[in-house]
């Protein structure tokens, strides 16, 4: 024979309680996304701009360097084609500029004009791109 345990006075398991958030309380929910300066940026063609390490505006300062918005947008669109073949770390040259490049981080770790670039050698790289 069993006894029954009496099941008065225990509470079964219960929801928390929660309490709305302003944005859900007021009805206006966050923006989520890029934002505007970020839409900007990616251009028409939907390219984002890269980004420079510290090393890369030190030598771009120290070198006289002219980055002119179609410099910029050449840049971006050899980084994307690199992108779109693979590729990781990659030199792309612009006019008579040498941008060494990682890929997957869409950021530039060096620049080298062209009165700089002789008896250079950039180390590894996976490819070349000619924008």
């Amino acid at each position: 024979m069993s006894a029954a345990v009496p099941t008065v006075g225990l509470a079964g398991p219960t929801a928390p309680t929660a309490t709305p958030s302003p944005a859900v309380a007021t009805g206006i929910m966050p923006v989520t996304g890029p934002s505007f300066a970020d839409v900007l940026t990616q251009g028409a063609a939907g390219i984002k701009a890269p980004q420079f390490s510290r090393h890369a505006l030190e030598r771009i300062n120290r070198r006289g360097i002219q980055l002119s918005g179609s410099t910029l947008q050449r840049l971006a669109g050899g980084m994307a084609r690199a992108a779109g073949k693979g590729s990781r770390d990659a030199v792309v040259f612009v006019d008579n500029t040498a941008f060494v490049v990682s890929v997957p981080n869409n950021t530039v770790i060096t620049a080298v004009g062209s009165e700089h670039m002789r008896e250079q050698v950039f180390t590894n790289i996976d490819s070349a791109v000619i924008a």
